[in-house]
């Protein structure tokens, strides 16, 4: 497939997520993966949950700021849960799982992707929110899900492209791939006017 591509820089990513991996290949299938490196994903306790993406999505780019070349840009990103006014990040175990779906049933919550695209010239830092509305399913159901989905690496315990978002997602204001972990729609636009 010959694609437009919608910059010139050769983008490489950084991100273990094999759903980010496999989303930004619908927009640049040449893209490359960056090697991993560790950062600590910490951040102040007094920052607004809506901008914590944001924050360590620059946090993460900052750890490869040395490393690129001329007409390379690294995308990062950093996706939150966010209910009640605080982040449910990914579970500890399957009862931390149950637990933060069993919180999201029935509700509404808002995701939150910050992404940081950086080259050797410039950086630029945006976020994406998307609700999402849970109708109720069973504890047996969510359990079900958990043993079977294993949603271990993914914010808020589950993934919308998953049995959980067929069957409980009834509502969603925003953009879908968003919630995956990855705004392609806003990041494609950000691509085209990186200069």
């Amino acid at each position: 497939m010959n694609l437009l591509k919608a910059t010139p820089y050769r983008l490489l990513l950084a991100s273990n997520s094999p759903r980010r991996r496999e989303l930004l290949k619908l927009i640049d299938p040449d893209y490359q993966v960056a090697e991993m490196h560790d950062v600590d994903e910490s951040y102040p306790a007094d920052l607004a949950p809506e901008k914590v993406p944001e924050y360590l999505s620059r946090l993460k780019a900052e750890a490869y700021k040395k490393e690129l070349v001329d007409r390379e840009v690294i995308i990062t990103a950093d996706t939150v849960v966010i209910i009640d006014g605080q982040i449910l990040g990914k579970p500890k175990d399957d009862a931390d799982a149950v637990d933060m779906l069993m919180r999201l049933m029935g509700r509404t919550h808002t995701v939150v992707t910050g992404v940081t695209l950086m080259s050797t010239q410039k950086s630029v830092t945006f976020a994406e929110a998307t609700e999402v509305t849970f109708d109720n399913i069973s504890r047996p159901e969510i359990e079900a899900y958990v043993r079977n989905f294993r949603p271990m690496d993914k914010a808020g315990a589950y993934g919308i492209q998953e049995w959980i978002g067929c069957v409980a997602i009834s509502g969603i204001r925003g953009c879908f791939y968003n919630v995956m972990g990855l705004p392609l729609h806003t990041l494609y636009q950000h691509l085209r006017s990186f200069q």
